[in-house]
């Protein structure tokens, strides 16, 4: 072999081991389709039903509601990877050449990312991970934005620092028909599920850019007036001069999700939307009855697409 061809050999091995393979997890809300299109690797997080533990990636929502129903009134539970499942994959990420960035649900409301950490400390690999202190819709869009970056060249830190940019700019709010299942999963104080429960109170939740947690944004006696509710509080947030792109999501709710797209349409500024499902491993913690909406300003993002 030439010095030169050598030389060259070395450059392309450098080039490539700068790029960067986006990993994330199935609380994401990112289909099959657009994790393959952005070369998105999805960890699946398990769900535990009475008969054994299912991937959250095997099941359809509907799949998912389906069993649900048929197992009430036991509610299922959820769990993560192994530290050990993410160490294995980060070293067979890294034996391709390429460098992975975590991008995981909020350590406020799971413990996924500490896994992950956990196993890249005890395989000894350095391994970057950013806390996207949301899930659902809101961390589909710092996902995404790491995977538009990466391809369009953009360096490591200059993609830390626009998923900095997102996380504060994002926003995740939504209403749930019942709030049994939060309270099942230990997401929400017992006492705060008792009271709206007897009260017959429908919760408006958005997630705390401080914390990562769920915080109340307000309660409503009917659906459609904590739909309101919400729409007001993204007005408050963004105003109407500012173009948004939004992804509204929801479990078993259609019916809702499409008058909550077409009060925010009505409302806002709205550049960009969709309709998506939330992730069987979330419907686990939140039931059939969830619509929501991921909302981000167009200007923090425009650049990417």
């Amino acid at each position: 072999m030439t010095l030169q061809r050598h030389s060259e050999q070395c450059i392309l091995k450098v080039i490539k081991m700068k790029a960067l393979q986006i990993v994330t997890d199935s609380a994401v809300d990112m289909s099959k389709e657009e994790s393959k299109l952005y070369g998105v690797q999805i960890v699946p997080l398990s769900i535990i039903f009475p008969d054994g533990p299912v991937s959250s990636e095997d099941l359809t929502p509907d799949e998912f509601y389906d069993r649900l129903r048929a197992i009430e009134p036991v509610i299922p539970t959820t769990s993560m990877p192994s530290p050990g499942y993410f160490a294995d994959l980060f070293r067979s990420i890294l034996e391709q050449g390429v460098e992975p960035l975590a991008i995981h649900i909020s350590s406020g409301l799971s413990g996924t990312i500490q896994a992950a950490r956990t196993g890249a400390q005890e395989a000894g690999l350095d391994i970057t991970f950013v806390d996207t202190m949301t899930l659902s819709g809101g961390q589909r869009f710092q996902v995404l934005a790491a995977a538009m970056a990466a391809r369009k060249g953009m360096t490591k830190p200059a993609i830390l620092e626009k998923l900095d940019q997102i996380r504060a700019a994002t926003e995740v709010i939504y209403t749930l028909e019942t709030l049994k299942y939060l309270q099942h999963g230990g997401r929400i104080g017992r006492v705060s599920a008792l009271m709206a429960s007897l009260l017959d109170l429908k919760p408006v939740i958005h997630v705390d850019h401080e914390d990562g947690k769920y915080s109340t944004a307000g309660k409503a006696r009917s659906i459609r007036r904590a739909l309101d509710s919400l729409v007001t509080f993204l007005e408050e947030r963004y105003t109407r001069e500012k173009p948004l792109w939004i992804s509204v999501l929801h479990g078993q709710y259609e019916e809702q999700a499409n008058i909550l797209a077409e009060k925010l349409h009505q409302q806002l500024n709205i550049a960009r939307s969709e309709i998506l499902r939330i992730s069987p491993v979330l419907g686990v913690h939140t039931g059939p009855g969830i619509v929501g909406v991921a909302a981000i300003p167009m200007e923090v993002i425009q650049d990417l697409l």
